[in-house]
């Protein structure tokens, strides 16, 4: 067998026999369908809890509406902060590809467990399967159904990072046609991935709310398991990426900071220049972190003769550019708050509304998350094929807008829908009054449901620019070997966020509660100010704008080489 031409293989790669990966063979859009559909499977899975979990908190599991906010605020933001560690586990050690096996493996296990805990008979009384009766479940259901929801997130923290970097991993960025559709595959990713969204929100949230809680959980279950077959169906013809040192990335970036540390006396020195990697390094942000630069001096300790190894210059600029992403991701936190609500409050208040569709018929409330997911599948190729080449004629770039321009545009659409989802409430609010059903909560408004799609739409086009440009952009700003825990920081932002919310909540429902009035998150919605709330967050959203766009204007892109 005659061994691939140099031109035939892909840098950096290798296929499922450890060879090098052969260009024709592997990669590209053929490998990452399937990748894609394991995505579509995984937040299908996920969000079959995740949409629908405050009804279910509320309901069967009888917690107030302020405890289930905070606990689904809670588990959201504990599952998008453990990515962070999947990817340490993903670069450091197993691997992306080892890695979303055993994360699929402990899904398949959480998501039996959580569906065990709603139809064991033993474990279930049958009347709390109707989420309307007043009934408290023992407390070793809540038990059960905690661990293997957290289990959930546990799998979830292996999976997400890794098969989005996997999936990116099939191109060859120094391929110009490979590279081009590279940047398509993040706008496809959240296509897909919204298109599974889309089929849970009309799908499994009529299920868990009319049938039955434990087929709606069950289906999930059954989900992962195909998305892992499917995923394992494309093994043998995937690349897989490593680096040529085979050094941790990891210890890479503690070596720089402990040499900085370890020189912080002696003057850094001026350098411009890298061989390593066989290029010349584009130090456009040389004057950022000066103190790391002292890494690169070699130093002789005085008690001995063995010298202190210097860094390279691309390992220290590594580290600088992990630095500077550190501004852009405190300020999309204020996005990830807002975020946070479509599934919480906004998924309360249309349960209080007119939901009927003729005279038999009517929509879960969490359904209505289905139109944020919607919008953002119908924009989404619009997006890609229309505007990307209309602004890309004008900016003669090849991606139209930069990923920061994409990420601030989203931002303001937040800021705008945190504006009507106030506006709306407020009617909500006049309506009751109205109607004079303020003191009777389980009556229904007579407002019809449809007076929410406006936010859930305004959000969804909020998600297709700066929840893609966040992927795209700490993908492309992180080293090669750290590009799943790229991925990994742009999840722990929506992490941090959710917490951040959690906080929030309790914190103004203390603070607008009390002495016998009505906090600003009653249990009775009529008397409560979610109007208030918005407003808030509405005001926090502009002052989070203005400190985007201070860090975006001064941020250096990382290009590292010009070959």
């Amino acid at each position: 067998m005659e061994a691939p031409l140099l031109s035939e293989t892909v840098e950096g790669a290798v296929d499922y026999k450890g060879r090098p990966a052969i260009r024709s063979e592997t990669g590209r859009w053929r490998t990452s369908v399937f990748i894609i559909g394991v995505e579509i499977a995984e937040r299908f899975s996920y969000c079959g809890i995740g949409s629908n979990l405050i009804t279910y908190l509320t309901g069967p599991l009888q917690q107030s509406t302020v405890t289930a906010a905070v606990n689904v605020n809670t588990w959201t933001g504990v599952g998008s902060i453990l990515p962070l560690f999947g990817a340490f586990v993903a670069d450091a050690y197993l691997g992306r590809y080892r890695t979303i096996f055993f994360a699929s493996l402990l899904y398949v296990l959480g998501l039996g467990l959580l569906t065990l805990s709603a139809v064991l008979p033993s474990i279930t009384p049958p009347s709390c399967y109707n989420n309307t009766t007043s009934c408290h479940p023992p407390q070793y259901q809540i038990i059960i159904f905690f661990f293997s929801l957290y289990l959930v997130a546990l799998a979830q923290g292996g999976h997400k990072p890794c098969v989005q970097a996997f999936g990116a991993d099939q191109f060859d960025e120094q391929h110009p046609e490979e590279c081009k559709s590279k940047s398509s595959f993040f706008n496809w990713w959240y296509f897909g991935m919204c298109g599974g969204v889309v089929c849970t929100n009309l799908i499994l949230t009529y299920i868990q709310d009319n049938l039955n809680w434990g087929l709606g959980f069950g289906i999930p279950c059954v989900c992962m398991i195909v998305a892992l077959a499917v995923f394992l169906f494309g093994t043998k013809t995937y690349r897989y990426s490593f680096n040529d040192d085979n050094e941790n990335p990891f210890s890479r970036i503690l070596q720089v900071f402990v040499a900085a540390l370890r020189n912080w006396r002696i003057t850094p020195p001026t350098a411009a220049v890298d061989d390593e990697g066989g290029g010349t390094l584009l130090l456009s942000g040389a004057n950022q972190f000066r103190f790391l630069d002292k890494a690169l001096v070699a130093t002789v300790s005085e008690n001995s003769e063995e010298g202190w190894v210097a860094c390279s210059i691309n390992q220290v600029e590594e580290v600088k550019a992990l630095l500077r992403l550190v501004p852009i991701w405190a300020s999309c936190l204020v996005y990830a708050i807002v975020s946070a609500q479509y599934s919480t409050f906004f998924t309360k208040q249309g349960a209080t509304m007119d939901r009927s569709i003729g005279s038999r018929f009517k929509i879960p409330a969490a359904s209505l998350q289905t139109f944020c997911n919607l919008s953002i599948v119908l924009f989404m190729p619009i997006y890609d094929r229309v505007l990307i080449p209309v602004v890309r004629a004008f900016t003669k770039k090849p991606s139209g807008i930069t990923t920061l321009q994409r990420i601030g545009i989203g931002i303001l659409f937040s800021m705008i829908t945190m504006v009507v989802a106030a506006l709306v409430e407020r009617k909500r609010l006049q309506t009751a009054i109205d109607s004079k059903i303020v003191d009777t909560p389980e009556a229904i408004v007579r407002m019809s449901v449809w007076w929410l799609v406006p936010q859930y739409i305004l959000l969804g086009i909020a998600d297709a620019f700066t929840m893609v440009g966040l992927q795209e952009f700490f993908y492309d700003q992180m080293p090669k070997g750290l590009r799943s825990v790229g991925l990994a920081l742009y999840l722990s932002i929506f992490g941090v966020g959710n917490i951040l919310s959690s906080f929030l909540v309790s914190a103004l429902d203390n603070a607008t509660g009390g002495d016998g009035h009505d906090s600003w998150f009653s249990n009775n919605l009529n008397r409560a100010h979610l109007d208030y709330f918005y407003w808030f967050l509405a005001g926090l959203s502009s002052l989070g704008l203005l400190f985007y766009l201070y860090f975006a204007k001064s941020y250096v892109y990382n290009r590292r080489y010009v070959v």
